[in-house]
């Protein structure tokens, strides 16, 4: 199944402000861009960093040698398999998130 990204516009402003993660998240992008996904194993094959949260639907990637983080929401669907930006930011941000618990329920975009 082709990959739907929900809110691309929410990386290109990211980039915008932080232009040192553009070449970190143009290889996710790219990656996206092919992927042909029908499970989190699917998924797992193209990013093998990336996590489930907590058995949620919501995973954590690592952007630009773990330099940043996103965390998103995902759907499988009939035709396509939706991922929804919930959250980016550095490590250390997301690090704070971990500790005030926040992981979980945040929604920022």
């Amino acid at each position: 199944m082709k990959v739907r990204l929900i809110k691309l516009q929410t990386i290109i402003d990211y980039i915008g402000n932080n232009s040192q993660s553009k070449s970190g998240f143009d290889i996710w992008m790219r990656t996206i861009k092919y992927a042909d996904w029908s499970n989190l194993s699917d998924l797992k094959s193209s990013f093998k960093s990336a996590d489930q949260i907590g058995g949620t639907n919501r995973l954590i990637f690592d952007i630009g040698g773990n330099k940043y983080r996103m965390i998103c929401s995902y759907k499988i669907g009939r035709k396509n398999f939706h991922l929804y930006i919930n959250w980016i930011g550095t490590h250390a941000e997301y690090s704070k998130l971990c500790d005030a618990n926040k992981q979980y329920t945040i929604d920022k975009y």
